[in-house]
């Protein structure tokens, strides 16, 4: 089992910026997937970006160009780095993994086992 920890949420202005953190520990090694995903008030929660452990990634049309997912595998920590912030982008935020490996290299949301306690996120007008 992956344990996750979410960091670096916080209020900002719509036009800012943010950089999210997620540390990973324990069963880090069968990892080949990470990703972001986010959740608003009153809705599901969605997809935001996907990476494999071979660096390939996928973002929500919503966020290409603005947000990128990068990660230290020595420091086992993926990070998003958020920038020109909406006001649609405020949720919270969660970090999540998964070991399948899907054809392709695809990151399937259902395959993921391991969730973040989320951290929240709120831009502004």
């Amino acid at each position: 089992q992956v344990q996750l920890v979410e960091s670096g949420g916080g209020s900002v202005q719509a036009g800012g910026s943010l950089r999210l953190s997620c540390a990973a520990s324990g069963d880090t090694a069968t990892t080949y997937c990470m990703g972001w995903f986010r959740q608003a008030p009153g809705k599901a929660r969605e997809g935001v970006t996907t990476v494999t452990i071979d660096g390939r990634t996928n973002y929500a049309t919503s966020v290409k160009g603005r947000f990128t997912i990068s990660q230290d595998t020595l420091k086992k920590t993926l990070y998003l780095q958020m920038n020109s912030l909406k006001p649609e982008d405020t949720g919270v935020y969660y970090c999540a993994a998964s070991s399948t490996i899907s054809p392709g290299g695809v990151c399937y949301t259902s395959d993921f086992h391991s969730w973040g306690q989320g951290t929240q996120v709120t831009v502004s007008t």
